[in-house]
């Protein structure tokens, strides 16, 4: 798989010393040397929050560092979609960071993600680009106020983390992951196709009529419809209870990867939004890898939810949650 290039500003941290500067404690004290981030997790505190890290970050910045990475909340960038793009030019190995500040957004990271989240997400910057030091990061706002968001983005991945500062936005906006591995079966994302095929498997033959679609829309087609959308697949409101409770199941599924704060607003504004009832579930028939009907693209989507899946030829995948305005 071709890697983009690499952004040659100044000199990077070492990928096996940056390795160590995971494992913040909880007061967000840097304590570098003591953990691996690929096994460690932040401690679980209720002072701790991604967004406390972020604001110490925001504090350290020297003018320089700003100007590097700062942006007006407003900016065109905090709502872009793309899977493999970078925020800013500066990357968190350049010799812009210190080890500390590099620390934090290793802790803001851990803290936005569940252990299992944040252990798959590391493998995969690991993979795709060489790890975490090459992927950027941006602040939108001041920290502290009622708009600010983090944002990191690179190969395959954009995290955000607004402590919903972003009225009925999940994540505070749309969120992407994937992974470069073409055989479905070794990419870290596979679990989630097996998942939502088990909905597929469990319908009947009339109701796999109406969920399997020939041709699937472009990826990054996520937009928000509202209660006017028109939604393609099966409605969940037309299934049967255990059918309901699978799709439920498969949803905790697709969610498990971040942090539990996260996915309370996502059930809230599925709530809002009418409930499991106003989903619809989509499968595709193009690009079926290995030709063996486990359907490695799929959609799931309403009037507040968009999650779309594409596992081939590798994983891109989008999330946009949120009430439409």
């Amino acid at each position: 798989m071709n890697r983009p290039e690499s952004h040659p500003q100044g000199q990077r941290v070492a990928r096996r010393d940056f390795v160590k500067l995971g494992g913040a404690v909880a007061a967000g004290v840097a304590t570098p040397g003591l953990f691996d981030p690929r096994f460690a997790h932040a401690a679980e505190s209720s002072a701790v929050t991604a967004e406390t890290v972020v604001g110490e970050l925001y504090a350290s910045l020297s003018d320089k560092q700003k100007k590097a990475i700062w942006r007006p909340f407003d900016h065109k960038d905090r709502r872009r979609i793309n899977p493999n793009w970078h925020v800013t030019s500066a990357v968190i190995g350049d010799d812009l960071f210190s080890d500390k500040q590099r620390t934090l957004i290793d802790q803001i990271v851990r803290n936005i993600t569940s252990k299992d989240g944040y252990e798959r997400l590391v493998q995969q910057m690991d993979e795709d680009d060489g790890g975490m030091e090459n992927y950027s990061i941006a602040i939108f706002g001041e920290p502290g106020t009622d708009q600010f968001q983090f944002e990191m983005t690179g190969r395959h991945l954009t995290m955000r983390a607004d402590g919903n500062r972003v009225d009925k936005a999940a994540f505070g906006g749309p969120i992407v992951y994937g992974h470069g591995e073409e055989w479905p079966k070794d990419n870290l994302f596979f679990y989630q196709t097996k998942k939502t095929n088990e909905v597929f498997q469990a319908l009947d033959p009339g109701q796999r009529k109406s969920a399997l679609l020939k041709k699937a829309p472009k990826e990054t087609a996520v937009q928000l419809q509202g209660s006017g959308g028109r939604f393609p697949g099966i409605a969940v409101g037309q299934l049967a209870s255990d059918q309901k409770e699978l799709v439920e199941s498969t949803l905790k599924v697709l969610l498990g990867p971040y942090r539990e704060e996260d996915v309370d607003e996502v059930m809230a504004i599925l709530k809002e939004s009418g409930g499991l009832d106003q989903l619809h579930m989509a499968f595709y028939q193009e690009q079926d890898m290995d030709d063996d009907k486990v359907w490695d693209i799929w959609r799931v989507e309403g009037p507040s939810l968009v999650w779309h899946f594409r596992g081939a030829p590798h994983v891109h995948a989008y999330i946009n949650i949120g009430v439409k305005s």
